[in-house]
């Protein structure tokens, strides 16, 4: 089967890390209150609208939160009464325990992210809704970033990996948010995740519903989530993809599916490189991963996965993909 992707680029938004004060837009707003800013703690000074801190698109390891979420509708809850029906906004009932510095979901330890994503270059250009916008290795070497597309709508190419997905879907790296609000379109419950307060406030601006949170952070519906994507070359979130997918696996429910993109060109390669506007705005450098397909199935299979499908055509190749043994499942 072909993909009709046009001129699609390889790779999505990254690890980011250190997260700002919260503002508007933050996950401190419950989505019915639309733009107003959360009211300050008692005995605590309220924070404005300050300048985007360092959050890596490639998700933070380790902490958690104790930010109750605000969701619609998941249907993900076991507990007697959590059944969201569409169209309620609920305050999540989850409880997000702190978790020790140093650990992640599933066990082994991780050492602490670079800082990164929510820096000044990728939150403004999301703001804005176009680049230009570049990840910029160590040699100089360049990759433009497809910020106007990502802040456009969901295009035939997207739709083609999207109907594919089954059940409550979770968008991994979801930046600005085509593809939560393509999914809800189709009447998927879906979550978005992105660590970037700015990719936040733009999913919800246009009706979805995401956290701002890491894949390496504690997650509502972990081991129940039918779908998981990670595209937009989002494969390289970490720059260790084999930790990438068992995580991935953790969140999903048994028989559960990922959709994942891959670079057409048989390559691997791990490297840091740092966001840069052309203008001289630079953020710090982050770790970020490029796999082809060989590459993906290789490190798919060290991870448990097994490939079900692919696509070829375009600079980028989906394929779909399902854990061996869910780690959630129980015989």
């Amino acid at each position: 089967m072909v993909r009709p992707c046009r001129g699609r680029r390889v790779l999505g938004p990254g690890p980011r890390a250190a997260r700002p004060r919260p503002g508007p837009g933050c996950p401190d707003v419950a989505g019915r209150h639309g733009r107003r800013a959360a009211r300050a703690a008692r005995g605590s000074r309220s924070h404005g609208a300050g300048p985007a801190g360092a959050v890596r698109r490639g998700h933070r390891r380790g902490r958690g939160t104790h930010r109750r979420a605000h969701l619609r509708p998941l249907l993900l809850s076991r507990r007697p009464g959590l059944l969201l029906r569409p169209g309620f906004l609920l305050r999540s009932p989850l409880p997000f325990r702190r978790r020790a510095r140093g650990s992640r979901p599933g066990g082994g330890a991780v050492s602490a992210p670079p800082a990164p994503w929510c820096t000044d270059p990728y939150a403004d250009a999301l703001r804005i809704g176009r680049g230009p916008l570049y990840l910029r290795r160590q040699d100089g070497w360049l990759l433009p970033l497809e910020v106007e597309r990502w802040c456009a709508r969901a295009d035939s190419a997207d739709m083609s990996v999207l109907r594919r997905c089954t059940g409550a879907v979770l968008d991994i790296g979801c930046g600005p948010g085509r593809l939560v609000a393509a999914l809800a379109a189709l009447g998927h419950p879906v979550l978005g995740i992105d660590p970037s307060p700015a990719a936040v406030a733009r999913t919800r601006g246009l009706g979805g519903t995401a956290l701002r949170r890491s894949v390496f952070e504690r997650l509502p519906g972990e081991g129940r989530w039918s779908s998981a994507l990670l595209l937009d070359g989002n494969i390289g979130i970490g720059g260790d993809p084999v930790a990438l997918l068992t995580r991935v696996a953790e969140l999903l429910a048994p028989g559960g599916l990922l959709l994942v993109e891959a670079a057409a060109d048989e390559v691997e390669e791990t490297v840091e490189v740092r966001l840069d506007d052309g203008s001289g705005g630079r953020g710090p450098a982050f770790p970020w991963a490029r796999l082809g397909r060989k590459a993906l199935r290789a490190r798919a299979r060290e991870a448990g996965w097994s490939v079900l499908d692919e696509w070829s055509g375009g600079e980028l190749s989906p394929h779909q993909l399902r854990p061996h043994e869910p780690p959630n499942h129980e015989p």
